[in-house]
């Protein structure tokens, strides 16, 4: 532009790369019947039967007289055109949403656009979650400000390493280290950067046991307990194949862990111990599956390795079928003072379809007479069970005898973080925290490498669908489960896991983008996106159980029994869908900090008001003693009048 002003390059703004789609209505008098997002655009609008629906670039939206329908375009899985009319949608959360069309060609027409709509990016640009950050950043003068808002809720995730090394106690200067032979992922691009092993384990040792474990997934540190110096360690399969390969550095690594605990001991100090609150006390723990563990405690002989337990995931018939493809397990022989369990969970493939007929069940209209059997066909809750048995297997052999446990499956990045991630709950309370949680999944799941691009289906250029599994939302029903069983010992209520659940697969924010941490860093994600955790933040109070009893240190022993397990209804079979007006879930997606305190008041409006008691047991006490009246005053006069009127 010359002398008179700076070049207009400095005028283009982030949101400017995301500009909105052109708006095509079946009639002109239709106005959109929701409020849009930052960056959100509606581009198709028209009629169904007895609705109005819109397809944005975030969201399919249908408007009935009394009630929506507003899912997220990445939560669908698949839409098909049934009966001629009808719009068959499948969700990857379980919903089935129907919508029926006065026309075959309207019907058609929508199927296209919306199968265009939820089609695999291209791009990671082409993810919401882009453009949603930056028309957030667009609508603030401040954007440094904005940005650390909305991508990052506090030093607790942004430090949670260091931060963890300090608050579960590892000895730094003579037992432990933390190794630089990640950094830039040249070793392992879904491990992270930083890495925990003993101090007298060398980088060329751990370079040596990379080339024995698959995907160079060597056998790290991720937890410690504080009263006893016990750690759970995670890694993938050695890869012996058929030839039944060794190698030195990597059984040298493994007998290490155990040794190391030994030097680093923790203090034991009295430790309360949760178990469910039924009736009886015959269920308090399931006893049956751990008899591979020896009941005595050797935290005495703090200077004695414990034997450590190597706990495989996988069937041994599955871990020696491995061996065909160059994977396997550890032989006790060449692991000494280590023992190997087998734990028996299904493979991706298996829960996949579990998922599918559990689906199907639920989304049955009417509903099956037959409800308890087509349940229980699905075997959804018996892999519940088996993942939470293996998690108490774990946490039993850390806190009651303080034996040091590697955990792994085959690759290391699916029922790994499952049963590790799910131990930690049962043996640390701050994990039952909202601060906790959230380090506990960017730790555990985020930095390990789950693949949520892949899992979720939302990974550009993938078109494989034996790679989708939920296997996350697997583990949030597990927690739920917990939940469940130990309401007052969970900082965060079932609100907050559905609405993890929902924002794993909206692509709304991009904490789940990507497999792996090296993807996220190479495409920016954490500066391009924003945080779901600016959303479930611990002063978020729409998501605090009240239930919640802080300070306690109690272990949690759950019942992993089949019949002590429940259908998740809040995610599987919701209470109201479509959503009654005025109740749009919607509401809560509004820019981080926008509204808070209106939607607060709002969700406190709805909830009845009940009379509060600061001491429960005094107020019965005092109360006066209950008595039986009748439903109707005149019901005992009644009955008296016919028995005299009898006689």
């Amino acid at each position: 532009q010359g002398e008179e002003g700076p070049p207009s390059l400095e005028y283009i703004q982030a949101k400017d790369l995301f500009p909105p789609k052109e708006l095509v209505k079946e009639e002109e008098s239709l106005q959109v019947p929701f409020t849009v997002l930052q960056g959100e655009g509606v581009e198709y609008l028209g009629h169904a039967n007895d609705a109005v629906i819109a397809i944005s670039n975030y969201r399919l939206h249908i408007k009935f007289k009394d009630s929506v329908i507003n899912v997220p375009l990445r939560m669908m899985e698949s839409v098909e055109c049934r009966d001629m009319f009808q719009l068959h949608i499948v969700c990857k959360d379980s919903k089935v949403i129907r919508c029926h069309f006065s026309t075959f060609k309207q019907c058609q027409e929508w199927l296209k656009r919306l199968t265009r709509a939820i089609a695999r990016p291209a791009k990671p640009e082409d993810l919401f979650a882009f453009a949603y950050h930056a028309w957030c950043l667009g609508v603030c003068v401040d954007e440094e400000d904005q940005h650390a808002h909305l991508c990052r809720p506090g030093d607790h995730v942004r430090y949670r390493f260091e931060m963890e090394l300090v608050r579960m106690g590892f000895d730094l200067q003579n037992v432990w280290r933390v190794s630089d032979i990640n950094n830039n992922y040249k070793l392992c691009s879904s491990y992270p950067q930083k890495l925990l092993v003993p101090v007298w384990i060398t980088d060329k040792e751990l370079e040596n046991v990379a080339s024995f474990r698959s995907w160079k997934r060597i056998p790290v540190v991720v937890y410690r307990h504080v009263r006893n110096g016990a750690v759970i360690a995670r890694c993938s399969q050695p890869e012996i194949s058929w030839w039944g390969w060794r190698n030195a550095d990597d059984e040298y690594l493994v007998t290490s862990i155990a040794k190391a605990c030994a030097l680093n001991p923790g203090v034991r100090v009295a430790a309360g111990v949760a178990h469910n609150g039924g009736s009886d006390g015959s269920e308090a723990c399931d006893t049956d599956f751990d008899s591979s563990l020896t009941a005595c405690s050797g935290v005495e002989n703090a200077g004695t390795p414990q034997k450590l337990l190597i706990l495989d995931a996988r069937s041994y018939t599955a871990a020696v079928a491995n061996r065909a493809k160059g994977g396997g397990c550890e032989c006790e022989e060449y692991y000494p003072n280590c023992e190997v369990v087998f734990m028996g969970m299904a493979n991706i493939h298996s829960i996949r379809n579990s998922f599918q007929y559990l689906r199907a069940v639920c989304s049955q209209v009417p509903d099956p007479s037959n409800w308890l059997s087509a349940l229980e066909s699905t075997k959804w809750l018996q892999h519940l069970s088996v993942m939470l048995k293996a998690a108490v297997l774990v946490s039993s052999a850390v806190d009651r005898e303080g034996r040091p446990v590697l955990v792994h499956c085959s690759d290391g990045w699916d029922r790994t973080p499952q049963i590790v991630a799910l131990a930690k709950i049962l043996l640390d309370p701050y994990y039952r925290t909202m601060e906790g949680f959230q380090v506990l999944v960017e730790s555990d799941w985020l930095d390990f490498g789950h693949k949520f691009g892949d899992r979720c289906g939302h990974q550009e250029k993938v078109e494989d669908q034996n790679e989708q599994c939920p296997v996350f939302l697997q583990w949030l029903d597990a927690v739920h489960q917990l939940l469940k069983q130990f309401p007052c010992l969970f900082e965060f209520n079932e609100a907050f896991l559905v609405k993890l659940v929902q924002h794993t697969y909206s692509c709304l924010y991009g904490t789940f983008l990507g497999n792996s941490p090296c993807e996220r860093e190479m495409h920016n994600i954490s500066k391009r996106t924003c945080s779901v955790w600016s959303l479930l933040r611990a002063g978020n109070k729409n998501f605090h159980n009240l239930l919640y009893m802080p300070g306690s240190e109690q272990v949690l022993h759950p019942v992993c029994h089949v019949r002590a397990l429940h259908v998740w209804t809040a995610v599987y079979l919701p209470a109201s869908s479509p959503h009654p007006l005025g109740q749009d879930d919607m509401d809560i997606y509004l820019p981080p900090g926008s509204q808070s305190q209106e939607f607060s008041g709002r969700c406190l409006d709805r909830l009845p008001k009940t009379r509060s008691m600061d001491d429960l047991l005094s107020a019965c006490d005092s109360s006066s003693p209950l008595t039986r009246t009748s439903s109707d005053p005149n019901l005992n006069n009644h009955c008296q009048e016919v028995r005299v009127g009898l006689e």
